[in-house]
């Protein structure tokens, strides 16, 4: 009965049943290929028999079965009879010691299974799960095409090309049906290996299908393509770089599948096989179809986020300050880096008397809204930097503001997307002097901003932190003034420039330079920051503070008498000679000055006090100790006064009351011509 069952065994059975002895030579073996007799194998090492991908991985596992006689199941090694045609295949090993009844070791029984399909099967099962797991993770092309070839290579390909329609990378809707040739398609992703070791410098590279290759005919009737390549293979004299790729890699087989989506075209796919690999197969084409069709999808869901943050962008690029914020006392410099976030803001707003308002801001969010919000809060603070009140006040009422436009928000129809989305934004709000050299400065949840002193020093400044603009915290806002040396630098930073770790430390460092120009701190803040810091995007605005030149102000004590406003004409006369400013200049000014003069002759109190200053306009300034504030009213044609703010108001740009702890300023501001030279 043994020898019966031997005998079957040997016969019959579907399992390769190898007997070898303690040389690991083959002593019987079934007939498990019809290429390859039984015989042929007797006599021969096992690794010899059997050529094997790893053969020290398996002459260890025989070893040690004989050695230990502790049985090893179901390793998995590839290879394939010696004589046998055809590349590796997946093949289950099970060994087992052979004693005789004394306990002699005798040899080893090696049992060999070709399960080549159901690995086959198990590797694109793995395949199309990591596909759906690594793809789509991200909002950017790159990113998801990137997905894909990692995902593929080398479990299921040897190379992976994703080539996306140049357009759609950019955010711009795919083209609708058969991809024409003279479509335009950048490589998004690369990856395998080639003659040079890899394939990834093709990244970016852009071509337009040549006719007649698989590529274009899989773009045209939105198909997949499954090819044998060999040496004279036709279409390579279409396709000279694929030709040259092809030799390079010895590639032997190749899978065409287009991106597709909706009747749309995206891209394609293109997945290679190389040397060591068994070509592709029908029953690889499911794979291939299926990743496709999850690769754009995630491509489609990019795409039009990248449409939103390139519109989001433009309008956030629009809203900010389009031309140079330099003040007489104050240079500035700043940097925006792109992000996600599209609510990073700053500006650099000119005040009566010379004084300069820094704004930094950050709306919370990606899109569009994120942008439209910041536009709103921007448009406010430069109504309320109008009004010239003081730091805590204007993010008082600019927080007023915002909550009305959270409330508007929340009326949104529950279904609408920004009904469930709460906007978060900070501000900081300072204003600097340039006759007393302060900086007086809020803010609402914002980073504290840092001073760079002109020897270098860089100093966190103690500011009170104020509630964000939106929020259910009712603190009071608080301001804190700073005495600065000339020469000194002010950093402001929304918070996402600060996130990233160390980021604090580095830009403090790249800041303490004294000497180098504003926008190389800007640039050098940006180098010295890791790559992978601030996906959010971030704002950088710097402020060099000076004091106004003596010889672009002229101020004078007067008296608080009817004979005043002619002797201010005359100073003034005299003084607007030295500028060589235009006749028409200067008996405009001479009248707003003779005006305000006399109001405040009339209706103020002492002391008295005449400036003018000279910068990109002329601003004149009439100070007393009263806090009464004039008010513009028209004058009817009987009434012998009244007129005086209202010719002032004709004929200054701009005009209006600032008050202090000492009484109140009537300034005015006129657009001039240009500047002239100091006579």
């Amino acid at each position: 009965m043994g020898a019966a069952v031997l005998h079957t065994l040997f016969a019959q059975s579907a399992v390769g049943l190898h007997v070898l002895d303690t040389q690991l030579r083959v002593v019987r073996a079934n007939p498990l290929s019809d290429v390859v007799p039984a015989e042929l194998l007797a006599g021969r090492h096992f690794t010899d028999a059997y050529h094997l991908e790893q053969p020290g991985k398996a002459e260890r596992i025989l070893r040690g079965v004989l050695d230990t006689g502790v049985a090893s199941r179901d390793q998995v090694i590839r290879g394939r009879l010696q004589d046998a045609p055809g590349p590796s295949r997946s093949l289950r090993v099970s060994v087992y010691r052979l004693d005789d009844a004394d306990g002699r070791t005798l040899g080893l029984l090696a049992a060999v299974v070709d399960i080549n399909e159901q690995e086959k099967a198990r590797v694109r099962a793995a395949c199309l799960a990591a596909v759906r797991t690594q793809v789509g993770r991200s909002l950017d092309v790159a990113a998801t095409c990137e997905g894909l070839v990692e995902a593929v290579v080398p479990v299921f390909a040897d190379i992976a090309v994703v080539e996306v329609v140049d357009e759609v990378l950019r955010g711009s809707d795919p083209p609708t049906g058969p991809l024409g040739s003279d479509v335009p398609l950048r490589r998004a992703a690369v990856r395998g290996l080639g003659a040079d070791g890899h394939r990834d410098g093709l990244v970016g590279e852009m071509r337009r299908l040549p006719a007649r290759t698989p590529y274009a005919l899989s773009a045209s009737d939105l198909r997949p393509r499954l090819v044998q390549i060999g040496p004279r293979t036709p279409w390579l004299d279409a396709d000279p770089d694929s030709a040259r790729m092809i030799e390079a890699t010895r590639a032997h087989s190749l899978i065409v599948v287009p991106l597709k989506l909706h009747g749309t075209v995206l891209g394609l796919v293109s997945l290679y096989r190389c040397p060591g690999a068994e070509p592709y197969e029908e029953n690889d084409v499911p794979l291939a179809l299926t990743a496709a069709a999850h690769v754009a999808l995630s491509v489609d869901n990019a795409r039009r986020y990248e449409r939103n943050h390139v519109i989001a962008s433009t309008v956030q690029h629009r809203l900010l300050p389009q031309r140079d914020g330099d003040r007489i006392a104050v240079e500035t410099a700043h940097v925006l880096l792109p992000g996600r976030n599209s609510g990073c803001w700053f500006d650099t707003i000119g005040l009566s008397g010379a004084r300069t308002a820094l704004i930094i801001g950050n709306v919370e969010g990606p899109g569009l809204q994120a942008a439209i919000t910041m536009g709103q809060l921007r448009t406010v603070i430069h109504a309320l930097a109008g009004l010239d009140l003081e730091p805590d006040e204007v993010l008082a009422r600019l927080s007023d503001i915002a909550g009305r436009l959270a409330v508007e928000r929340a009326s949104l129809p529950p279904d609408d997307r920004l009904h469930r989305e709460s906007p978060e934004a900070t501000c900081m709000y300072a204003v600097y002097d340039p006759f007393s050299r302060t900086c007086t400065i809020a803010r609402a949840g914002h980073p504290t901003p840092v001073l760079i002193t002109p020897d270098g020093t860089t100093t966190i400044l103690d500011v009170p932190e104020g509630p964000s603009l939106i929020s259910t915290d009712s603190s009071p806002f608080a301001t804190a003034a700073f005495e600065l040396d000339e020469g000194s630098v002010l950093a402001f930073f929304t918070g996402t420039l600060l996130t990233g770790h160390g980021s604090s430390n580095l830009v403090r460092e790249a800041l303490a330079q004294p000497g180098r120009s504003l926008q190389d701190l800007c640039d050098d803040v940006v180098y010295t920051l890791p790559a992978e810091d601030c996906p959010e995007g971030a704002a950088l605005l710097l402020a060099r503070t000076g004091v106004v030149p003596a010889e672009r102000v002229a101020t004078w004590e007067l008296a608080h008498d009817r004979t005043t406003p002619a002797i201010a004409r005359t100073l003034v006369r005299d003084r607007l000679d030295g500028w060589n400013l235009d006749e028409e200049t200067a008996e405009a000014t001479e009248l707003i000055v003779s005006e305000l003069i006399t109001n405040a002759v009339r209706y103020g109190t002492p002391p008295l006090r005449l400036r003018l200053i000279l910068d990109r306009s002329l601003t004149c300034e009439v100070h007393d100790s009263s806090r009464v504030s004039p008010h513009l009213r028209h004058a009817r044609t009987v009434d012998e006064g009244g007129r005086g703010l209202f010719i002032v108001s004709q004929l200054a740009t701009h005009w209006g009351t600032r008050y202090s702890s000492d009484g109140k300023a009537l300034w005015t501001e006129q657009e001039i011509p240009s500047v002239a030279d100091e006579s």
